[in-house]
């Protein structure tokens, strides 16, 4: 009798188990076919720890919340954000009195309903080889 009542709490635990896992899996779910709300507004990834690796995203559609898992690189652009994705233009030449060399972006894509700039200009020092070359030019 013992062992019999034991099978039966053991598998009366297991069903449990398995059911909050299926509501959790419900929950983590972005609105699908099944869904009752089809226009979601995703909020930025927000990463864990530091500034980039796995994180979490909110979404809401009207009263329904989500918060799914995602991922922000570690080399992304903070200025423009990792869900806005672009197609950039060569490096221009370096300009002497700033020390910098610039390229164009223009959006490719925006993810989760971003926010994004239609064009980007970004800077980086020159190199010594670059800054070497340009002197030689002149």
């Amino acid at each position: 009798i013992q062992r019999r009542s034991f099978l039966l709490l053991a598998l009366l635990a297991l069903l449990a188990l398995t059911s909050a896992v299926a509501k959790k899996k419900d929950k983590v779910k972005k609105g699908g076919p099944g869904s009752e709300c089809a226009e979601w507004t995703w909020g930025p990834c927000t990463p864990s720890s530091k500034d980039c690796g796995v994180g979490f995203r909110e979404g809401t559609c009207g009263a329904q919340t989500q918060r799914i898992r995602c991922r922000v690189p570690c080399n992304w652009k903070k200025e423009f954000g990792a869900d806005c994705k672009y197609k950039f233009e060569t490096w221009g030449a370096c300009d002497g009195g700033t020390g910098t060399k610039a390229r164009q972006g223009t959006l490719k894509k925006a993810r989760y309903n971003a926010q994004c700039q239609e064009t980007i200009r970004v800077t980086k020092p020159c190199t010594s080889k670059s800054n070497s070359n340009v002197k030689g030019k002149e």
